[in-house]
């Protein structure tokens, strides 16, 4: 039987082409749905799992791809008393979000059972793990693959442990609930804040930590940038804005620093959140911002809310994608006719994950007295995991 840790990394993410082969050989959609929606089967550049159990309801998991090579990975773990979500929105390259998809959950198992229980400082010190792991990485490599110093990737994570949801972010990937408010209607509640520069508090906070900086900042081609090159404001990697030793020499104009940096631009440290959920509590979005750039969070909620479970992350995928070929005047099923590469002028990756929470199979993993102190690490041990 394969060890914990070595079935851990069976799980992450491998290769696009492993999701290809799933949407060909294994569909869990009826003929009612592929009749009246066969999107996944037309669009070469979707993968999905219309519909999965984990250990309090099901979830739901789509990707498409728009990048030449795709950016985007992504992990669900599930086990006997615990759910692991994990996206990672890659920039520069796939690198730091295919790291983190192959470390960051064997460092959180690590430290869960190294403490015996879950929490946030036990989140923050699994991504401080993994950030300076890939910096490690890029040390090694930067002699013969410079540009992997201006390699980065956003990191959203979520933890449903015994009834209570852990959320660790970098970025402006985004985590929203959906839950129902007065007169049974459903509400959307980000759990998450999204790190980019183009919200202003975002530049405010740049500006606080760099008061001697009058460029931490900038404003290009209508987008507002830190140092005129990156959006988002944490990431894992992106190692040439965090440590002068990385910086890059002007044979790469788009990653080079007028001024070495004195102090990191950019950090890895997480927004965290911890939430107890409630009856009222129903599912979870856990997106990239591919998505959020066309959908607000309440249109997400609504979509999940009145429509079918099976297939509903593809069907948020489609319903952005209808609007991202709206907004480029032309037809969904033109902008399914545009090549990956190409394509990322119409949108970016995206990855959506909807995780259902079923009160009733919730109950059941609440902790009493007795089991609270058994740890988290333990309740997901190799007899209790289902490798996806």
């Amino acid at each position: 039987m394969f060890s914990w840790l070595a079935r851990i990394a069976l799980a992450c993410w491998r290769p696009v082409s492993r999701y290809a082969r799933m949407n060909k050989d294994y569909n869990n959609s009826n003929s009612d749905e592929l009749e009246e929606d066969s999107f996944s089967l037309r669009d070469s550049l979707l993968w999905c799992r219309d519909l999965e159990k984990h250990s309090c309801g099901d979830f739901s998991f789509a990707v498409v791809q728009a990048n030449e090579i795709i950016e985007d990975h992504s992990q669900v773990e599930t086990g006997k008393d615990a759910i692991f979500v994990g996206v990672y929105d890659g920039h520069g390259g796939p690198d730091a979000s295919r790291f983190i998809s192959d470390h960051l959950f064997q460092n959180l198992i690590r430290l869960a059972r190294a403490n015996g229980t879950i929490s946030e400082d036990i989140l923050r010190n699994a991504f401080s793990a993994t950030e300076d792991g890939f910096l490690a990485l890029v040390r090694r490599s930067c002699g013969i693959k410079p540009l992997i110093a201006a390699i980065g990737s956003c990191c959203l994570v979520g933890v449903i442990w015994r009834g209570t949801l852990y959320v660790a972010n970098l970025g402006d990937s985004r985590a929203v609930i959906g839950y129902l408010g007065r007169s049974n209607k459903i509400v959307a509640e980000q759990l998450t804040r999204d790190h980019n520069a183009s919200i202003e508090e975002v530049r405010q906070e740049l500006r606080s930590l760099h008061p001697d900086d009058s460029h931490i900042v900038v404003m290009k081609h209508g987008v507002w940038r830190i140092k005129g090159i990156i959006q988002v404001s944490r990431s894992i990697g992106d190692a040439y804005l965090k440590r002068p030793e990385f910086s890059l020499d002007p044979s790469f104009p788009r990653f080079h620093l007028s001024e070495p940096i004195r102090r990191p631009v950019l950090t890895a440290e997480p927004s965290l959140c911890t939430r107890v959920l409630q009856p009222s509590d129903k599912f979870l979005i856990f997106a990239s911002d591919g998505l959020w750039e066309h959908l607000t969070n309440q249109q997400a909620v609504e979509i999940v809310s009145n429509s079918p479970r099976a297939g509903i992350a593809r069907r948020l995928i489609k319903t952005a994608l209808n609007e991202a070929a709206r907004k480029r005047e032309m037809r969904y099923d033109d902008l399914k006719k545009v090549d990956k590469g190409i394509r990322r002028f119409f949108h970016d990756d995206i990855t959506v994950v909807v995780i259902f929470i079923d009160q009733e199979s919730l109950s059941t993993k609440m902790p009493v007295l007795e089991q609270s102190v058994k740890g988290f690490a333990d309740s997901i041990g190799p007899s209790n995991f289902n490798i996806l």
